[in-house]
């Protein structure tokens, strides 16, 4: 699972490394985003170039009654993406994009407790998390709202002791096929997503426990030497 990242690049840093060629979205560093925030994502526009947007964490089906399916679609398994009801049509339909993240945080049991961690990349640049976008319509009000999920893979050596599973991470070479800017078959995709990140290509380490509290949301979060375990967070919401 990954349900909490943080993305403090600049935006105009992250449009000249993923080469986005849209206006900059206006939006602050988060340290602690959480689902149903909304976080800067890489997709094609209708030209085919790269275009850096906005979109709401937590994927609602184009064809959804409501907006609450969201809340239960943040992360999609990329054994299952494919098949899977909430997933499938956006997966068919190439609404594949990149979330760029400087980091994402899981928790390790100790005790009644857990401690958080921050996995980062080991060069200090984004990770290129592995996405899907929708757009779903409220049929009463005809407001329009984007959304996206995480895909998740079996963990890497740095991150199975802590987590059992580990959000799809795309290298570099690799970004132009997610983004269907040549063409991948099927094959090509699922060997992209199941595989995890080399584990030598990451860094992890335990952070301030304030984080476990989404209202905390500042740099000191990510200070290394200043965490403190906290209380089990409370079970995840089902999974679509």
């Amino acid at each position: 699972m990954c349900g909490r990242t943080f993305q403090k690049t600049p935006l105009g840093d992250i449009q000249n490394l993923f080469g986005t060629v849209n206006p900059v979205p206006n939006a602050a560093p988060n340290y602690n985003a959480a689902p149903t925030d909304k976080l800067p994502v890489v997709r094609r526009d209708r030209d085919g170039r790269r275009s850096l947007d906005l979109l709401r964490w937590g994927l609602i089906p184009y064809w959804s009654k409501d907006v609450s399916m969201g809340a239960r679609c943040i992360n999609a398994m990329a054994e299952t993406v494919a098949t899977k009801p909430a997933f499938r049509d956006a997966f068919a339909r190439g609404q594949r994009c990149i979330v760029p993240v400087d980091g994402f945080y899981e928790w390790k049991k100790a005790g009644t407790s857990k401690q958080p961690h921050a996995f980062v990349g080991a060069d200090g640049l984004p990770l290129a998390l592995a996405g899907l976008w929708d757009r779903w319509t409220d049929r009463t009000t005809g407001e329009t709202v984007q959304t996206f999920t995480i895909l998740t893979t079996v963990p890497n050596e740095l991150c199975a002791p802590i987590h059992d599973r580990m959000p799809v991470i795309l290298p570099r070479e690799k970004w132009a096929a997610w983004l269907g800017e040549h063409s991948a078959g099927p094959d090509e995709l699922r060997w992209m997503i199941l595989l995890p990140y080399p584990a030598e290509r990451m860094r992890v380490y335990a952070v301030d426990g304030r984080v476990g509290n989404v209202r905390n949301n500042d740099a000191a979060l990510l200070s290394a030497g200043h965490s403190a375990p906290q209380p089990a967070l409370s079970a995840a919401p089902p999974a679509c």
